[in-house]
């Protein structure tokens, strides 16, 4: 099935893709394989058309709220699609991008056996891989995958950034935007070296196409300076010198730089005239990291920037974010605010939901708190310390919602509460 399959994908357009997981999946006694892809926002699953034979009475999207599918998306689990049907067994099985959720196989198998089902996690994890590798190329993807039409400015954004998901052994990352179709000047990062994680958020003055251009600038900025060896300092340096050059001053960016060293749990951040980090700690106490800001990117205002540093202890989250989230309000109402933005992480935490599953939600709610209309950018990035091990982790496991049967993470324990 496996081989049959990655053999035909090298020179296969994604739109044969469900056809020939049907035809590859017949060699594990699947009698039907249908390929679901969640949208940009993460409230619907939508089903890659194959041929109808194959997709006759099923539907074409599925809400995430309240059904199984979305159950099996938001938890990361294979669940039951359907009661069995004589011999027939239907089951929701997630596709992940490494920890990326990006939607779910409904399989139809003819046994109901351990070996089943690690025959159709394996057939998941090969069509996520196959989806992945031909999203930067087919507009078949993405027009699936999109409610409405998206700007310029966030068609840039999106292009640009990592994945939304990722975690290792040492650490879990999780991030979210809002408004997915018209987001503008917001922009994050992350990136390991060694046993370095770089965090970054930009908040690009504007909600404009000129603060998209300005968001990417600053970005391809920090990379290249960052990718030369340069410090936090010197990172922040170039993304100023860039806007400067091209802007001349009437664009300036704001933004956090971090380190955070997995080996010793040593945070180090530049803060450019943002809001500070928060740090997450035991599931109940929360902190703002405090450091001397500098002035925005693009302005030369000539304030020293500072390197700051905090000692995390495994099992911390850092959260970044940007004033979209804090500062959501419906008309003539209050602001979201710090201290419910806070609390939503950690109640849904404690409620045993996987991070990406509750940065969804946190963005559901700023949405609904606005009456489903942002007028600024709405960013959040989560990263989680979860010790100096490189290999696979339990804990990694948990955060992100997948199953872990292998080697556990009992030489780092987690802290009470967390």
């Amino acid at each position: 099935m496996l081989a049959g399959l990655l053999e035909a994908s090298h020179l296969m357009p994604v739109e044969l893709l469900p056809a020939k997981a049907n035809a590859c999946a017949r060699a594990a006694s699947f009698r039907r394989v249908l390929i679901y892809l969640a949208d940009l926002r993460r409230r619907t699953l939508c089903l890659l058309a194959g041929d109808e034979a194959a997709d006759g009475g099923h539907d074409k999207e599925l809400p995430i709220e309240g059904t199984v599918a979305g159950r099996a998306f938001q938890y990361c689990d294979v669940l039951p699609a359907a009661p069995p049907d004589g011999d027939v067994f239907d089951w929701w099985v997630p596709l992940l991008d490494g920890t990326e959720r990006i939607g779910l196989l409904r399989v139809s198998a003819e046994h109901d056996d351990a070996e089943a089902r690690a025959d159709m996690e394996a057939l998941a994890a090969l069509v996520s891989l196959i989806v992945v590798s031909k999203q930067g190329t087919s507009d078949t993807l993405a027009k699936l995958t999109r409610a409405r039409p998206m700007s310029v400015a966030a068609e840039m954004q999106w292009n640009l950034l990592p994945p939304r998901t990722y975690a290792d052994g040492r650490v879990a990352v999780s991030a979210a935007l809002e408004p997915a179709y018209d987001i503008s000047g917001d922009v994050f990062e992350y990136a390991l070296d060694g046993d370095i994680v770089h965090l970054t958020i930009f908040d690009a003055m504007g909600h404009d196409t000129a603060a998209g251009l300005s968001g990417a600038l600053a970005l391809g900025a920090c990379r290249s300076a960052r990718r030369q060896g340069a410090d936090l300092l010197a990172k922040a340096d170039a993304v100023e010198a860039a806007l400067v050059e091209q802007y001349d001053h009437r664009r300036y960016v704001t933004g956090v730089l971090a380190t955070l060293d997995t080996r010793t749990g040593i945070l180090r951040w530049v803060n450019r005239g943002h809001h500070p980090p928060i740090v997450i700690r035991g599931n109940r106490w929360t902190t703002h990291l405090t450091c001397r800001p500098a002035h925005p990117m693009g302005t030369e205002l000539g304030l020293p920037g500072t390197v700051c540093q905090e000692h995390l202890q495994p099992g911390d989250r850092i959260v970044l974010y940007t004033d979209g989230i804090t500062e959501a309000r419906r008309a003539g109402g209050r602001e979201f605010g710090l201290d419910r933005f806070t609390d939503f992480l950690i109640r849904h935490h404690a409620d045993g939901l996987p991070v990406p599953e509750t940065l969804r939600r946190l963005m559901q709610a700023v949405l609904d708190y606005h009456d489903g209309e942002l007028q600024d950018d709405a960013t959040v990035l989560m990263c989680e310390w979860i010790g100096p091990r490189l290999e696979p982790a339990r804990t990694a496991a948990e955060l992100t919602g997948l199953s872990s049967d292998g080697p556990g993470d009992e030489d780092q324990p987690r802290p009470a509460g967390a």
